[in-house]
């Protein structure tokens, strides 16, 4: 069966192709992090689907290309309109599929799903007018063409919000879209589908194929009607299809793993600091930005490892619908795995343990106790390698130099966030440190004006404002000649 009761809400979990409901041979288990259980069997695409969707998207492009502006986001502010009904629906059923906090859903996570759409709807409208200037009398017109079908393809941490970061700027350009969820997390996505439709928008603009990464997903990065291609995911995934998009130089943006740091100087507020670091488990841990490695000054380690460990204590562990919670379950028992096997091998080289250090057995396999590991080399897997769960690291450093040298000293470089009480020196360290952003004593504040994304294996390429239209559209220059007309 494809269709679902989740948490009392009706999930058709059958791909969305064209403006219909479209099934599989085959379906695959959607399983609960909260209690393991299976909650859907989902529609198992495969090439055959990813060319139903391309083409559908193919065959939509040209009208959605040729609606006005306006309509485009009239539309989008519809389809907001649906998310903010659908709400507590879309809430409770992604609590279910990935087992981040119900309470964030409600008042956080999904009234941003309704704001992205309409931001990128207003930025269309009130930015991307025509924008004209002169080059020795002659008038230069820069205008956004759609680019045409975008493939997008999105994790499972925040599956709906994630998604929509791309999905709005994507139709607000004029391209139409074949969304990719994570499997592990399809269940808001069809439901994002159902409210696409409601809204009005014509079949075949927006598509859902489900499925697996290395069958539908690699499908779909090869087809040569794709003209976008844009991916939240590891580095491994990034450059299997990079390899697959250059046989077709289709424009790839990438926004992957990061190690980000938390530096904390000696001058900071150390209250405000250990907010800062204990805010790191948020969602078990399982998000790309999160500040995993703390870097200390020496001379207030000690106080503020107290401040952070009477924090973490103090977290509450637990079914993510409990208001009461603070730390929820991780996705998946072979997540769990991986993330208690970073811990072991640092545990065996020589780290350590603070705090929790292994699976919490009074909850089941699904939930690992936040953990804070200290005497950790710079060199080890565990302060180098993203392991996505609630983990962090404590080093110590003497000055400034050395501050910015351990920050900077891993492959990734997708964020950073600093507390200190010294404005001059605020601004001396983010010169410095190789990061897509920087928070300087705050953590997670993201406007949409402001381009997001990563440096080094983190990212390729920017998201947000007028960076996402750059992304989506062929942008272009025409060039008149000054009375030239007859």
């Amino acid at each position: 069966m494809t269709e679902a009761t989740v948490a009392g809400v009706a999930v058709d979990t059958r791909h969305w192709i064209g403006g219909v409901r479209v099934g599989s041979a085959e379906t695959f288990a959607d399983v609960s992090p909260v209690d393991g259980a299976v909650i859907a069997q989902v529609a198992r695409g495969g090439v055959v689907e990813a060319r139903a969707a391309v083409a559908a998207a193919r065959e939509a492009f040209p009208g959605w290309a040729a609606t006005p502006p306006v309509e485009r986001a009239r539309l989008l502010h519809a389809i907001a309109d649906g998310v903010d009904k659908r709400l507590a629906e879309l809430a409770v059923v992604e609590t279910t599929d990935n087992g981040a906090l119900l309470r964030s859903h409600l008042r956080g996570v999904m009234p941003r799903v309704a704001h992205n759409l309409r931001f990128f709807a207003d930025w269309l409208v009130e930015n991307l007018a025509h924008d004209d200037f002169d080059t020795r009398g002659h008038t230069n017109r820069v205008s956004w063409d759609p680019a045409g079908p975008s493939v997008l393809i999105t994790p499972w941490n925040a599956p709906l919000m994630l998604a929509t970061w791309k999905i709005a700027p994507a139709l607000a350009a004029g391209n139409t879209v074949v969304l990719k969820p994570a499997e592990w997390t399809p269940l808001t996505a069809s439901l994002f589908a159902d409210i696409t439709a409601e809204a009005g928008l014509p079949p075949g603009v927006f598509n859902v194929v489900q499925g697996f990464g290395e069958e539908v997903g690699a499908a779909l990065v090869d087809d040569p009607d794709v003209r976008r291609i844009s991916f939240t995911g590891s580095v491994p995934t990034a450059r299997a299809i990079g390899a697959a998009a250059g046989r077709h130089l289709t424009p790839t943006s990438f926004e992957l793993g990061g190690k980000s740091p938390l530096l904390v100087f000696a001058d900071a507020d150390l209250e405000l600091a250990a907010d800062l670091a204990v805010e790191q488990y948020d969602n078990a841990g399982q998000v790309c930005l999160a500040a995993t490695r703390i870097l200390v000054e020496e001379s207030v380690a000690e106080e503020f490892t107290a401040k952070l460990l009477d924090r973490a204590t103090r977290l509450v562990q637990g079914d993510p619908r409990d208001e009461a919670t603070g730390v929820g379950p991780n996705i998946h028992a072979d997540h769990v795995a991986r993330v208690d096997g970073f811990v072991r091998r640092a545990v065996d080289a020589g780290a350590r343990v603070l705090l929790g250090g292994g699976p919490n057995t009074d909850l089941g396999g699904l939930y690992y106790r936040p953990t804070l590991l200290t005497d950790v080399a710079q060199d080890s897997e565990i302060v180098q390698e993203e392991v996505f769960g609630p983990v962090l690291t404590l080093q110590t450093f003497r000055d400034e130099d050395h501050a910015v040298a351990l920050a900077n000293d891993t492959r990734f470089g997708l964020a950073a966030t600093l507390a200190t009480g010294d404005r001059e020196r605020a601004d001396r360290v983010t010169a410095r440190l190789v990061a897509g952003t920087v928070w300087v004593n705050c953590f997670f504040v993201r406007d949409l004006q402001a381009p997001f994304g990563g440096s080094r294996q983190s990212g390729v390429g920017r998201e947000g404002g007028t960076w996402s239209f750059d992304f989506y559209c062929d942008v272009k220059n025409t060039v008149t000649a000054p009375n030239g007309w007859r």
